[in-house]
Order: C-alpha cells, then structure tokens, then sequence
C-alpha cells in the first residue's frame, strides 16, 4: 500500500472538514489513504477568494486544478465549538486569532437563525461555505465545465450519521449519506 501511495497522488474527492480530532474523515467516508484531499479547519470554513496567500485556497486549487477531483465534500459537525461559540456568543477575547477566524463564517450567523441553535447555524454554514467556495476561481470554473459537484453533509458524532443537505438553492435536508 505504502509503494503505491509513493508513485501515485490520484484523489476522488476534496473533503473539508473541521479540525475537531473527533471528525475523521477517513472513518466518517470509509476511504483508504490517497483517497480524499483533505482541508482541516476550526469551523470548516473557507475564506471568501482574495487577494491574498491564503493555505485554504491554495489548497483548493492545487485539489480542483492540478489534482482533479470530481466532488468536493463541505462535512460540518454535532457538536462543533466554533459554532457553538458563535451561536451563544461566546466571548473569544482570550482568542484573538479564534475570533478573527470565525469572522469569516459572519454569512452564517446572518439570516433567519434562532439566537443559540447550535445545529442550525452548523447547516448554514455548510452552506454559506459551499457558496464561498463556489467562488474561488478554480471551482468556479470545475462548476461551469461540469468536472466537479459540491456537496454539504453534517456529522453527528454521537450516532456516526451524516446528513446530506440539500444544497439545490431550495433549503432544507435530502437524505441521509451514513
């Protein structure tokens, strides 16, 4: 297994999930090694394209453009501090770069949300990254040539189940994927 991975750098999806050690995408997708690209971070967010070197974009382009997968995984989770920090409004004060982090998931919290409903901020923000993605230039492309589909899921930690949203633009959740 180890030879084959060494000569070979050939993933089917790029899976973006949070940083939470108890989400592991592997075990969550039943993938073996070289099967996923996978982008870990506090919040699964994916800062709007910019100017800037940013490791996020860089790393969703080299999976669009160089590497070419054909789906795109955006895994929220049960659970998940950071959006249990944004929606009861936790003070990050002792966090500056937490704080500063989690701005880029201000899309999520806008909106029609109930002040401390955990699991609903954590499907708005699959999908207010699934559209700050969308934007990235690489993706944008993919979408357009029709060579990749995103797709939003929730993890929930305590059963092992994951939802698929619906990400059709019509709100509300499809079927379960787990």
């Amino acid at each position: 297994m180890f030879a084959r991975l060494a000569d070979t750098l050939a993933p089917h999806t790029l899976f973006i999930g949070c940083s939470d050690a108890r989400v592991v995408p592997e075990l969550i997708t039943d993938s073996e090694p070289g099967e996923l690209f996978v982008i870990r971070t506090a919040g699964i967010i994916v800062p709007a394209h910019g100017p800037h070197a940013e490791g996020v974009a860089a790393s969703v382009e080299y999976a669009v453009a160089v590497l070419g997968v054909a789906d795109i995984v955006v895994c929220g989770h049960s659970a998940c501090g950071a959006m249990t920090a944004l929606a009861e409004g936790h003070d990050l004060g002792a966090v500056p770069a937490v704080a500063r982090w989690l701005r880029h998931a201000d899309t999520s919290r806008a909106g029609t949300g109930t002040p401390g409903d955990v699991p609903g901020l954590v499907r708005r923000n699959v999908r207010a990254q699934l559209t700050e993605l969308a934007a990235h230039p690489s993706v944008a492309r993919a979408l357009a040539e029709g060579s990749v589909r995103l797709h939003g899921w929730v993890f929930d930690i305590a059963t092992g189940a994951v939802e698929v949203l619906d990400t059709s633009g019509r709100g509300g959740e499809t079927e379960n994927a787990a």
